[in-house]
């Protein structure tokens, strides 16, 4: 059972009712032509992936991890097409990447890899695959920060570690601020301090591969989401503001790290920027592992959602460095999509009272960058300007929006 944020009631409304009271998309974006103009988008995009896979069946180039060619595998996965030529040889290599201690992975990222492979092989919906599924989510949850393994080895350089006991996080007890987050595993950045990037990509995994709201992973994880959040109601963190946003994590010493920096109040306390594709993580988390709208952590995320609306930006980034907003822009789009296709709030008011289709609006803003050959590109940095990466991010909040759309119309 997964816990789910869906209301019966917006499935019965009219679509007339909700177009009218949404802000006026161009009509030529109203349902259900949005979702064929979604669905040409995403064609051409899975048609620029495909030339772009590999002879062994992977995506990208020599040195990419496996998590590129489980994402370009999830979008086809998501198209129904995981059987097709491009799906099996795809998934025949990503099968082999799987280690003996169920992480698939090469040297470093390893709960990155793993978790993005497991959203990929669960796509597929192939009942061979399970084996593999369980090895990996198994070794998922051995990443999580918890009292439950060897602290003779915390904080430690991997290269002083057992093999046996590498990427074994631990913390002493629920007052850690590392407790219940992931961090980059196996043999990077040490211990593998926690983050909400990989935490959500974790999150994502468990979800998708069935594991309960009720499972303790998902427990301790809503303890170190509730870290992240920028709301002083229910983070004691000496940075939370109350502006219901996330940041990034605690930061390798505990005091708190945010990529969109950090600022000083009226007081001269300093505090940490809430970003947009960091606040659509938490927000999606908080839902997979079971709070519901009515939580005031959610109400919390999705008011930061409604005052920092805006396609153009991964809002907040651009707070400490103009130049930045562009920085992890697909990212956000990515977790942009996910999150509000499982919100299941079509037509988002706005701080003005304006009113926004937000799966038409991210149509057209996918289309407006799409280039002729179907892929997209962004930003050099976080590596968004590999268009295999940055396309199979595309064609998933595509997918999500058209997803939405398709939930309406039901």
């Amino acid at each position: 059972m997964t816990c789910r944020v869906r209301t019966a009631v917006l499935a019965t409304l009219s679509l007339a009712i909700v177009c009218a009271a949404s802000a006026e998309p161009p009509a030529a974006t109203q349902p259900p032509a949005a979702v064929e103009k979604a669905t040409r988008l995403i064609e051409r995009g899975l048609g620029f992936l495909k030339s772009k896979q590999n002879a062994n069946g992977s995506f990208g180039d020599a040195h990419s991890p496996p998590a590129i060619t489980a994402l370009a595998l999830r979008a086809l996965a998501r198209e129904g097409q995981a059987k097709s030529p491009e799906g099996k040889r795809g998934y025949d290599y990503l099968l082999s990447q799987q280690l003996t201690d169920g992480g698939i992975y090469k040297d470093l990222l390893a709960n990155y890899n793993t978790a993005i492979a497991i959203t990929a092989l669960t796509a597929a919906k192939d009942p061979s695959y399970q084996e593999a599924i369980d090895r990996a989510v198994a070794y998922l949850k051995g990443l999580q920060w918890t009292p439950e393994t060897r602290p003779e080895y915390a904080g430690k350089p991997t290269e002083t570690v057992p093999e046996q006991n590498q990427g074994k996080q631990v913390v002493k007890d629920e007052s850690n601020v590392f407790y219940g987050g992931w961090g980059y595993g196996h043999r990077s950045h040490g211990a593998g301090r926690p983050d909400l990037s990989n935490a959500q990509m974790a999150v994502d995994a468990l979800h998708d591969a069935g594991v309960p709201c009720e499972d303790p992973a998902m427990q301790r994880a809503i303890t170190f989401l509730t870290r992240c959040q920028n709301f002083s109601q229910t983070n004691s963190a000496a940075w939370a503001s109350n502006d219901g946003g996330f940041i990034y994590g605690p930061g390798a010493d505990g005091t708190g790290d945010s990529e969109a920096g950090e600022y000083t109040d009226a007081s001269g306390k300093r505090m940490l920027r809430s970003y947009g594709s960091m606040t659509y993580a938490g927000l999606k988390s908080m839902i997979y592992a079971g709070l519901t709208r009515d939580d005031p952590r959610v109400k919390a995320a999705f008011d930061w959602i409604r005052t920092n609306w805006t396609l153009d930006i991964n809002p907040g980034m651009q707070l400490g460095n103009a130049d930045a907003g562009k920085n992890g822009l697909f990212y956000y789009y990515l977790t942009l999509g996910r999150a509000l296709n499982e919100y299941n709030e079509p037509a988002i008011t706005l701080a003005d009272g304006a009113r926004v289709d937000w799966r038409s609006a991210l149509i057209d803003k996918l289309a407006s960058i799409q280039a002729s050959d179907g892929s997209w590109s962004g930003e050099k940095r976080w590596m968004e300007s590999d268009p295999v990466l940055v396309t199979a991010y595309a064609v998933q909040a595509l997918q999500d929006a058209r997803e939405d759309l398709q939930q309406t119309q039901k």
